[in-house]
Order: C-alpha cells, then sequence, then structure tokens
C-alpha cells in the first residue's frame, strides 16, 4: 500500500512538472469495434443526441466487403469522421496479434491507413486489439506505425467470455496496453455498465467496449437496442465524461511508459486470484 500511494505521488508531481491536464472523476471513453452497420444507423444519432465523443474501430474483416447490412460503407466510417468521430485501427482482416504472428501486423494496419486515406480520414492513431489478444511483440510495431493509445480488454485480469475488466491507471498501465473497464455482452443490465463506469474515479479512466446495437453477426456480443439507449441515458444524466480514446492525450502528455509494460498485468492477476484488490 505504502508503494502504491509513493508512486501515485511520483504521478502526481510529474503531471504538475509536465502540464498535463488532471484527470476528472466520471471520464469514459467510448470504443465501437468491428465497422457494424448498426454502429452509424443506431449508435451514431445517440451520441450526437447526448453529444458524445466515441472511437469506432475499422476492420474489413469477417463479411465487411459483401454484407452490407451487417458492416458498414466506407461513405458511412468517413460520415463518421466528418461527425467529429474518432476513426481507429483494427486492422484489415481482424487479424487476432500473437507472438507468432506480430511481423504481419505492419501490413495489417497500413491496409486500413490506405483506405482511410482514400476516403481523406486522418492515419489512425488509435488501435484495438482484434479479439482483445495482446503480445509484447506487437508495441514496436503499433508504435512505429503512428499509434499513440491502444485498447486491451478486461483479460487476462478477467475473463474475455464475462466482459468485465479494470480501469486505466495513469503511470501505470502503458499507452498501447489500455484496459478495457467493461466490454458490453447481451446479457448486461445497467447494473454491469454502473459497475464499470463507477471506477472512473481517484485519476482512473473507464474505457467502455462496444460493438453492434445490435450485432446480429456477432450475437455474443450484442447489445440491445433499448438496453444501449438506457446506457447512454444514464451516463448523461449521472454527468459523465464521454470522449473518444484520442482525447484522453491532454490527460497523459509526457507521462513516460512503465518499464515493464506486463509487470501491472501480473500484478493485478495475482492480486486477483489472491482475493485481494486489484492495486
Amino acid at each position: 500500500m505504502r508503494r502504491n500511494w509513493m508512486l501515485l505521488l511520483l504521478v502526481v508531481l510529474t503531471l504538475e512538472t509536465r502540464g498535463a491536464e488532471p484527470i476528472p472523476d466520471k471520464l469514459v471513453v467510448l470504443t465501437f469495434d468491428d465497422s457494424v452497420a448498426s454502429q452509424f444507423t443506431v449508435v451514431r444519432p445517440l451520441l450526437q443526441k447526448y453529444r458524445f465523443g466515441a472511437t469506432f474501430f475499422i476492420t474489413e474483416g469477417f463479411s465487411f466487403s459483401t454484407d452490407k447490412k451487417n458492416y458498414m460503407t466506407w461513405e458511412q466510417i468517413a460520415q463518421l469522421h466528418r461527425d467529429g468521430f474518432e476513426i481507429g485501427n483494427h486492422t484489415r482482416d481482424h487479424f487476432g496479434v500473437n507472438s507468432k504472428n506480430f511481423a504481419q501486423l505492419k501490413e495489417q494496419l497500413q491496409a486500413i491507413n490506405d483506405r482511410c486515406a482514400t476516403h481523406q480520414i486522418p492515419k489512425p492513431t488509435s488501435f484495438a486489439y482484434p479479439g482483445n489478444s495482446i503480445a509484447k511483440e506487437a508495441l514496436p510495431v503499433l508504435a512505429e506505425m503512428g499509434i499513440r493509445f491502444a485498447r486491451r480488454g478486461g483479460a487476462p485480469e478477467f475473463p474475455y467470455e464475462k466482459g468485465g475488466g479494470l480501469a486505466y491507471e495513469l503511470g501505470l498501465d502503458h499507452l498501447l496496453l489500455i484496459p478495457t473497464a467493461g466490454d458490453a455482452r447481451p446479457d448486461w443490465t445497467l447494473d454491469n455498465l454502473k459497475k464499470a463506469v463507477a471506477l472512473a474515479k481517484n485519476g482512473k479512466i473507464a474505457v467502455l467496449q462496444f460493438h453492434g446495437v445490435p450485432d446480429l453477426d456477432h450475437p455474443w456480443v450484442n447489445t440491445p437496442v433499448e438496453r444501449f439507449g438506457e446506457y447512454m441515458k444514464f451516463l448523461n444524466e449521472g454527468g459523465f465524461k464521454v470522449i473518444a480514446l484520442r482525447d484522453i492525450e491532454k490527460y497523459v502528455t509526457g507521462i513516460d511508459p512503465p518499464p515493464d509494460p506486463f509487470a501491472i498485468i501480473e500484478t493485478r492477476k495475482k492480486a486477483i486470484s489472491n482475493g485481494t484488490s486489484a492495486p
């Protein structure tokens, strides 16, 4: 406990000297994966209604090229950009990176970069790991490709299937390994959302991960339309500040990356397995 307080004090002093803004309570990042058509037809109007920011992580995987009932067109994706939302990179083929195939990641990222350029969308600086699979070898590749922020899932600290997670902690989490506080599932209720966003306090940021609203092609990550509306209403009425992933930049400016990016993950896993609170 003493070590954690000393680390927090060091982070605060670093912020004061480097000019980053303090992280307010109730700061939530909204993210949407997989280029699902309902993100344009259902999600977009609700976000505009509440003036929420969000990041849409784009892939041409699954049946993107042929199934325009379930997947957005590039013109719709470009319109999201023109609306002020962030377009992030989710690889061309929904490429689940691991320690054996990371050498292919650069080409996967560049394919989406090229498509963005064709449609006058800025080169993405945010990335989401497809399938939430992570590998330490991917970090230098992401950095080389200009990725500044990368969202992972709540795993390996929490089981993927449950959609649970952790908040991002300044100075502890690497900016290319930002954890998800909540990964929406079809059986989620408002209580699940409340639990995830309650983590957004004491200098922590809650990053939420959604897919389609609805997601007919991937029912295991489907969010019903009515429930999503309930979630957004709660965030609005609860006074949460809802932003895109790129917008955390002003809160993390000048913060040095941890020397061992995976150390905090292992520390949290041990704490959770021992039945104690994650640091």
